[in-house]
């Protein structure tokens, strides 16, 4: 095991909290004072990380943390000749998940990325329903004006997880229905959402990874988030978020140039997580 001094280690835990809390205050400042922002606060929203947890570095297995009782003191991790370090007996529990993950990561890498949904998915999840958006904000082309965009178009959505917020109207009008059991054959590197869940895979794997790839994902995963709601039926110009108009042809060619961006700059993070993840089983069958 590599064991790091409190000299060497303490500077990379700082730093590592310093960059998560140009998020995490932002979004602390607002919670305390009843605020909402419906595009900076949902990767706090709807993930299941806290701000804390965030702000948090973990080494990783086969590192030790010398002179840190602030790390013994957590529950996955356990104390010996004054040297912190995670609980590999813990990793055993987590082998079916390791596996799913493993699973996920391999194919939706292998396939293609397709570039032809148009971020479809938001407008989806409000047709013929708009008193019951997600989001307070105003729909930019009325309620007739996004079913209208929604009816023109054909629904490509391959992501599970948006697939499930669509309207009752919405769900037939889409290529195929989509449940868990599909995530594995549908999953593809194009979408937006299957890139964003990188950082939900990543914080996952805590703390048995060395935690800069979680704020690498997050922080991918806030990008898109913006281009998401830009091309959402969301007017969000109060915001200072410009629309990506996808009912243009002008739209359409900004939507898919931002989302093959997108694709490039996730491409090398799931890499690393299938590497982290195989290395990860490669531990647990040791």
């Amino acid at each position: 095991m590599q064991v790091l001094s409190r000299s060497e280690w303490l500077p990379l835990a700082e730093a590592h909290r310093e960059r998560a809390q140009v998020h995490t205050r932002p979004h602390l400042a607002r919670r305390a004072d009843g605020e909402k922002h419906p595009v900076a606060d949902f990767l706090f929203e709807y993930y299941n990380l806290s701000p804390g947890q965030l702000e948090r570095w973990h080494p990783g297995l086969g590192v030790g943390l010398a002179d840190a009782p602030e790390y013994a003191a957590l529950g996955a991790y356990v104390e010996s000749d004054g040297v912190a370090s995670v609980d590999e007996a813990r990793l055993g529990k987590r082998l079916p998940g390791l596996k799913w993950t493993r699973d996920l990561l391999s194919r939706t890498a292998s396939r293609p990325a397709r570039t032809g949904c148009f971020g479809l998915h938001e407008w989806a999840m409000v047709y013929r329903d708009a008193d019951d958006r997600r989001h307070p904000a105003p729909l930019r082309l009325g309620a007739a004006g996004t079913d209208e965009v929604v009816e023109s178009h054909k629904l490509t959505c391959t992501h599970v997880d948006a697939f499930r917020f669509f309207t009752d109207e919405a769900r037939p009008l889409n290529i195929e229905e989509l449940g868990r059991e599909h995530q594995l054959d549908r999953e593809q590197p194009g979408c937006l959402h299957a890139n964003m869940d990188l950082y939900r895979i990543a914080f996952r794997l805590l703390p048995f990874i060395e935690a800069t790839i979680v704020l690498d994902t997050f922080e991918l995963a806030l990008a898109i988030r913006e281009v998401d709601m830009m091309a959402s039926p969301y007017d969000l110009a109060s915001l200072g978020y410009e629309p990506i108009a996808i009912e243009t042809s002008e739209g359409k060619a900004e939507y898919v140039r931002r989302q093959r961006g997108f694709t490039e700059a996730a491409a090398p993070l799931r890499a690393r997580l299938l590497e982290l993840v195989e290395g990860l089983l490669t531990t647990v069958d040791a």
